[in-house]
């Protein structure tokens, strides 16, 4: 396991991934650092201290519980809606220590970094972007899992500002979950996850309203058995996660749609014209394809659904 200790993290949004984080440390890696969980109120993170995942609590419009918050702190973690990135950063800027370094989880990476430099300025070079791949249906504190990392990937974005021993030390940090931890640039990152992640939440989401808007909903809901739950099961995570990915990805994940339309235009063609060779050829494909993929490892139950 890689060498990893910290003396005080803070965690800004202590839902499943902010919560598994602090378990996986301290139950898994065995590390007795404190940790500090921040939310929009001391309420919003009750939970976590009750269940025994943060130390200690604050409330993010409290100024002097939040400077305590940042005093010290070896690393601060972002686990909240991407489009909270900036205005996180922003509020925490003052306060931040110049030894600490900060990261995030958030599911996409260019618009974070752009949020990064305007909010930190000279200072974003304390910010290592990163994204745990791993998540689960359920959302919240309660769902958090010391084990919801293992054997999962870790994305890391590093930036030319970035120090070696920065972004090698988040690595450690990961690595001590239990996870491969990786690295590309934010604009790769985005366009291989709008098509192996965002896109195919977005026709999860849409299949499931398209048979909202049919009259005879509930029949069909009555028949739907496991093709159809397999296929829906992200649609049951985080909209407002999902939401602002969508927005904040929307180049790479438009030309994802483009394409996905194409080939979808390709089928209905194949359908209409009766041409089942065509239809055999392209569903064999797919079939070799997902089947090496397989085969490789690449299957991780719930492991793509990005909830908080």
């Amino acid at each position: 396991m890689a060498a990893f200790s910290f003396n005080k993290l803070v965690i800004f949004g202590v839902g499943l991934i902010g919560g598994s984080l602090a378990r996986a440390l301290r139950e898994r890696a065995g590390l007795e650092g404190r940790i500090v969980g921040v939310g929009r109120s001391v309420k919003s993170v009750e939970r976590a201290l009750e269940l025994g995942v943060i130390d200690e609590a604050a409330a993010l419009d409290d100024d002097l519980a939040l400077a305590n918050a940042l005093e010290g702190a070896d690393v601060v973690l972002i686990a909240a809606p991407v489009a909270q990135t900036e205005p996180l950063l922003a509020r925490i800027a003052p306060w931040l220590d110049t030894r600490t370094i900060v990261t995030d989880a958030g599911s996409t990476k260019s618009d974070v970094v752009a949020s990064a430099r305007r909010a930190l300025g000279d200072r974003i070079t304390q910010f290592v972007p990163g994204h745990p791949i791993a998540g689960r249906e359920s959302s919240g504190v309660d769902a958090a899992l010391p084990e919801l990392y293992v054997e999962r990937n870790v994305v890391l974005c590093p930036l030319p500002e970035n120090a070696p021993a920065d972004v090698e030390r988040i690595a450690h940090m990961w690595s001590a979950t239990g996870t491969c931890v990786r690295q590309m640039s934010e604009a790769q990152h985005d366009r291989v996850f709008a098509s192996v992640s965002h896109l195919p939440h977005v026709l999860s989401f849409a299949l499931v309203n398209q048979i909202l808007a049919t009259p005879d909903t509930e029949l069909k809901f009555s028949f739907a058995a496991g093709g159809f739950r397999d296929f829906t099961r992200i649609a049951a995570s985080n909209p407002e996660m999902w939401r602002d990915i969508c927005l904040a990805n929307r180049e790479a994940l438009l030309a994802e749609l483009d394409d996905y339309t194409q080939v979808l235009a390709r089928f209905r063609a194949a359908i209409d014209a009766s041409d089942g060779a065509a239809l055999e050829e392209a569903f064999a494909r797919s079939r070799v394809a997902r089947t090496e993929w397989q085969e490789r490892g690449g299957i991780r139950p719930s492991g793509d659904i990005a909830a908080k």
